[in-house]
């Protein structure tokens, strides 16, 4: 593979879930054989935490899920130890209410990666907290009520929080807020929230995640290319992950992103 101008190592996924987060498929061995099938050295299981949300449907781990979730990981290391470096990490969904809940519950283990993002937003018009990467029409139907420019701005506001005050390693799908809406843009005050959170990542020493999901969803990853950029510009590390919710989708997509790292010098 000719050299890339970014130094980030493709083969390492450092975003994969389970079924274990309801929303998943697929078991933790399934997706280790997937890995190892695609020649990657290193996988790590990134599962979901969320604490306070409103919502009908879990898409998140409870704490005996994580219970299981280490039990199993701790097998299939030793399993698969000559063939595959597994790491076990959680993306925490940041929900300010409950900041103090979750740096307790981040605490209470011993993570080789701690993700932060953010999926949950409460809206005083609506029932539910609304999810901000759901595809079902009622999300982006409320959404759109709701203002998506106004949303937006307290997407990266809210991300801005969670670095700040979290023990965050990775800042996972940075823009992936309202992903599914139609003709989706960033105003500059959008651009300018968003050098604010990665002079907040910068200053933590964290990593932003180059998401492959989004090459299928909008044709190019998470972040957007002038964030790369502008991550690039901080000398901030990137690092891959495909989002995968099913084994197949390991390292999905990562046979692009030399093409499109080569677009930032």
């Amino acid at each position: 593979m000719t050299e890339l101008p970014v130094r980030i190592d493709l083969h390492y996924d450092n975003h994969v879930h389970t079924c274990l987060c309801h929303h998943a498929a697929g078991t933790m061995e399934e997706y280790v054989l997937a890995a190892i099938k695609k020649g990657l050295r290193r996988l790590v299981f990134l599962e979901h935490m969320e604490s306070g949300i409103d919502y009908f449907d879990t898409t998140w781990l409870s704490e005996r899920d994580f219970d299981d979730f280490f039990r199993e990981g701790d097998r299939l290391r030793e399993s698969y130890s000559g063939s595959l470096e597994i790491g076990l990490g959680v993306e925490v969904g940041f929900n300010p209410t409950c900041r103090d809940e979750l740096i307790e519950r981040i605490g209470k283990r011993t993570w080789d990666q701690i993700g932060i993002s953010y999926h949950y937003c409460r809206h005083p018009d609506f029932p539910y907290h609304l999810n901000l990467v759901s595809r079902k029409e009622w999300n982006i139907k409320a959404i759109n009520q709701a203002g998506c420019d106004r949303i937006l701005h307290q997407y990266f506001d809210t991300l801005i929080e969670a670095v700040h005050c979290l023990p965050g390693t990775l800042l996972c799908h940075l823009d992936a807020g309202l992903r599914y809406l139609p003709d989706l843009c960033f105003s500059q005050g959008h651009i300018d929230k968003v050098a604010v959170l990665l002079d907040a990542v910068k200053a933590k020493d964290m990593s932003v995640e180059i998401n492959t999901s989004g090459i299928a969803i909008r044709g190019e990853p998470f972040p957007a290319a002038q964030f790369v950029k502008m991550a690039i510009d901080r000398e901030i590390s990137l690092v891959a992950g495909s989002d995968a919710h099913k084994p197949e989708d390991v390292g999905r997509y990562f046979d692009r992103l030399p093409d499109f790292l080569r677009a930032y010098p």
